[in-house]
């Protein structure tokens, strides 16, 4: 079996990015020092996106819930920015945002 059970991103701020993802998901943080965070408390999937108009700069992690706007809220509360606001795909809607640090995720709802 093979399993993807870590992503690590650039952050600007290892402490402001953990604790964004603490505030915002309520994901447990572990520091290691001033410069890496561990954050946990999801599962991942890959997808590639081939269409060059839909690319972002970097990887991009989606977050699954169930309920979009609860989710936009937290960002947003947490210090996030939304830079693209929710949008339907093929399967479900989803949002994307940036953290303190400066890294791009995105938040998505399946279909009911």
């Amino acid at each position: 079996m093979y399993e993807i059970d870590f992503a690590e991103f650039p952050s600007t701020s290892a402490a402001a990015s953990g604790k964004f993802f603490e505030r915002a998901f309520g994901w447990a943080v572990t520091p290691y020092g001033p410069d890496y965070t561990d954050v946990r408390g999801a599962g991942l999937t890959l997808g590639f996106q081939s269409a060059a108009d839909e690319q972002t700069s970097a990887p991009l992690l989606t977050i699954r819930t169930d309920d979009l706007a609860a989710a936009r809220e937290a960002v947003a509360a947490a210090g996030g920015v939304v830079t693209k606001e929710p949008f339907a795909f093929p399967g479900g809607r989803r949002f994307h945002f940036r953290e303190p640090g400066g890294s791009e995720l995105a938040v998505w709802c399946p279909d009911a």
